[in-house]
């Protein structure tokens, strides 16, 4: 096998790698930092789609990681990104919050649940039976189902949530369409990433603390994948998957030096 070139760019999951619960995890200051001082292009992504860049980016201020908004790249970034492409200046109804609806925006899409060309199914907290009721019927009578993430379930202090991959089934259920999802592990979050900063896969590594989303997403996009283990899964867990990443840390910690 050919030896893969030196790591020129890292993208990296956020949620179980840099930060879990709202706390930054030791070691993602120094790594971050690291990236800034030595001008690698680097992304942070995430499947979530509640949230803006400009938002992400003040939440992890808050924490002392100092992202720019240029270096984040959400799941409805990655969506907004594959409408503009497949369908420019088109028409959606859009279940989700400010994260989704301004993506779409910002690319010119007219938001309406007037025969649209999409439904746009992301993250929210509460998910009404009405919107869903409408989704349902907008797609029955021909409107295409997209989804920004396929993630069944999302974190909170509480416990796992129902998130936008759990709906989507229910949608499908009700009409008999599969959601296209954008977000990971779909290699067109991270190639279109990649495409944001410049960069190439081959010289390129993922981070992540799912073998299912990120070491997946990583591996189909042609990157060095590393598996972080301050998240979701355990080492008992990596051999349950028919892939395994490039290499498994502890944490981020143990990355800084690498860049």
């Amino acid at each position: 096998m050919a030896e893969r070139k030196p790591i020129e760019s890292w993208l990296t999951d956020m949620d179980g790698v840099l930060i879990h619960e709202g706390v930054p995890i030791p070691g993602a200051d120094a790594f971050i930092k690291k990236l800034r001082e030595t001008g690698k292009p680097f992304l942070v992504l995430t499947n979530n789609s509640i949230y803006t860049a400009r938002d992400l980016h003040a939440r992890l201020s808050r924490m002392g990681l100092d992202v720019p908004v240029e270096n984040i790249w959400t799941s409805a970034l990655a969506t907004a990104q594959f409408l503009d492409d497949q369908r420019p200046g088109g028409t959606a109804y859009v279940i989700g919050e400010a994260g989704l609806t301004t993506a779409l925006h910002d690319i010119g899409y007219v938001l309406t649940d007037h025969d649209p060309d999409y439904v746009v199914l992301g993250e929210t907290r509460t998910y009404s039976f009405e919107a869903l009721t409408k989704a349902i019927r907008l797609i029955n009578a021909g409107a295409r189902f997209i989804g920004t993430n396929p993630d069944e379930t999302g974190p909170s202090a509480e416990g796992p949530l129902p998130a936008t991959g759990s709906v989507a089934a229910l949608i499908t259920k009700a009409t008999g369409k599969e959601p296209y999802f954008a977000g990971k592990p779909n290699p067109l979050m991270m190639r279109t990433g990649l495409n944001a900063i410049g960069a190439h896969s081959e010289t390129s590594a993922m981070i992540g603390d799912r073998m299912d989303t990120d070491v997946l997403a990583g591996l189909e996009a042609g990157m060095e994948t590393f598996l972080v283990l301050t998240g979701l899964t355990s080492p008992e867990g990596i051999d349950k998957f028919p892939f395994r990443p490039s290499k498994v840390v502890d944490s981020i910690a143990d990355l800084v030096d690498r860049i």
